[in-house]
């Protein structure tokens, strides 16, 4: 037997409790005893998102979430700009051209963040550029961008929207949705908030409600409009995901009994040991810069490759983390300590990177990653 452990940046592992409550018997989603549940998660999710206003709740992957933040709010031929610094900027790219937005990248260095001082420049030489796309983690790359100081350059531009994707970030790192002029910004379940994958959530500004009012691209299932004007009913516009919704509730009930600070301040506590385990066994991170609370992208040694250790991880020691994808793929490993992860998780995860590199014929010490990750978390 094989015990499995899960330290993937996406799916993450699922609390006991949080199965348990996804267990009980279905309920209809009109039916009355639906939905004070519904109406838990909701609120929960304004205090998750940390904004005034309502998150709407769409089941889909996060990409469902990323797809309705373009059709919602923009038309054909609308200029908007792409941050890109890994493949998940590449999404927002190819989600804008499928709906004939006109996309100006920036093109970030994988590994390094965007500098807000560019986005800056950008949006006062073209102030006809209707949008700023952007990551809050990049997930690919193991890098925090700077959400704060981009969402106070863009809330000066009247008629400019900014658009993030945190669904990796969520929980993980402190982003204030209205303190810092955020106007769309993207969950998703299987992330931070310790559920299966099949819910993204959209957080609106009321920036960008009015610009909703003369968007004109097609949408059915992901109108946002229609899903805003079902929460007068406490109500979703289709059927709800029922269990997903029940376990979302649970979910943020475990993050709401630690608190907010507290789950920020675990999720840097976890990142940080891990960072500096790697790196005391002589490994760098891939990241160069702002590395993110959520996962570690750690460059592998040379000839070794990075796909051999994550197969190895996952079939030998029953450890999945995640390889590279692209251009990282086979450079790099990567390893989350991201949502229900505490401290042994992150001690499995160096200890069995210790044993995967050792037995590709690494030069090693065993234990020494281990007790450095043991001497920051006992702090």
């Amino acid at each position: 037997m094989t015990k499995k452990y899960l330290l993937a940046p996406g799916p993450t592992p699922v609390p006991a409790n949080v199965l348990l409550s996804m267990a009980m018997p279905m309920i209809h989603h009109r039916a009355p005893d639906f939905l004070p549940i519904l109406e838990s998660a909701r609120a929960g999710l304004k205090w998750l998102f940390q904004t005034k206003n309502d998150v709407l709740i769409l089941c889909s992957s996060g990409t469902g979430g990323m797809v309705a933040s373009v059709t919602n709010f923009f038309n054909t031929g609308d200029k908007v700009l792409v941050v890109n610094g890994g493949k998940f900027g590449e999404r927002w790219t190819k989600i804008c051209e499928t709906y004939g937005l006109k996309v100006k990248e920036i093109t970030v260095e994988w590994g390094y963040a965007v500098k807000p001082s560019d986005i800056e420049s950008i949006l006062k030489a073209e102030p006809d550029i209707k949008g700023v796309f952007m990551q809050a983690v990049e997930t690919s790359t193991g890098v925090y961008y700077d959400v704060e100081t981009i969402a106070k350059i863009v809330r000066n531009f009247e008629n400019t929207l900014l658009i993030v994707d945190a669904i990796s970030a969520l929980v993980a790192h402190d982003i204030k949705s209205d303190d810092w002029g955020i106007d769309i910004m993207v969950g998703g379940s299987q992330k931070g908030l310790m559920l299966p994958a099949g819910l993204s959530f959209v957080s609106i500004s009321d920036k960008a409600w009015k610009a909703n009012e003369s968007s004109r691209l097609p949408r059915f299932y992901f109108n946002l409009k229609k899903e805003r004007d079902n929460l007068l009913k406490n109500q979703t516009n289709f059927s709800s995901p029922v269990s997903l919704i029940i376990g979302l509730n649970e979910a943020i009930k475990m993050l709401q009994a630690e608190g907010l600070e507290n789950v920020f301040a675990r999720h840097a506590r976890l990142a940080n040991a891990t960072r500096e385990a790697v790196k005391a066994i002589g490994l760098n991170l891939f990241s160069k810069e702002s590395p993110s609370n959520s996962v570690t992208a750690i460059m592998m040694p040379e000839g070794i490759d990075g796909q051999t250790v994550y197969k190895n991880l996952r079939e030998k020691y029953g450890v999945t983390g995640a390889g590279g994808q692209d251009k990282a793929k086979g450079k790099i490993y990567r390893l989350a300590h991201l949502g229900y992860a505490d401290t042994f998780d992150v001690i499995v995860g160096i200890a069995s990177l210790e044993m995967a590199l050792k037995g590709l014929g690494y030069n090693i010490q065993l234990g020494k990653a281990v007790a450095k990750a043991q001497e920051l978390l006992m702090k």
